[in-house]
């Protein structure tokens, strides 16, 4: 028959729960977190133009080139812009200040 040791079995058990509170601390943690990818994320973001946007061109956000629409009047190449919205795959943008 197999003996364990009192101490060595609450020894093993303090383990194990502790283990358990971490991951459940973990995960809860990770639930709360803000979305930092993605298109909710783009929201607000600066992005770089990179064909001119009279409404409609091309702009580069974060490596990634988008199709967007300036919400008034024309802007040019290398002009940096605000996301204000996205819908599917097009973005508005504003004119950076």
């Amino acid at each position: 028959m197999l003996y364990i040791s009192g101490w060595l079995l609450t020894l093993i058990i303090v383990v194990i729960v502790v283990f358990l509170v971490l991951v459940a601390f973990w995960g809860v943690r990770a639930h709360r977190k803000k979305i930092a990818a993605g298109r909710e994320d783009l929201v607000g973001k600066t992005a770089v133009v990179e064909v001119a946007l009279e409404p409609r061109g091309m702009v580069l956000v974060e490596g990634e080139r988008w199709t967007a629409t300036v919400d008034q009047g024309r802007v040019e190449p290398e002009e940096e812009v605000i996301i204000t919205k996205v819908e599917g795959l097009k973005l508005t943008v504003t004119r950076k200040k």
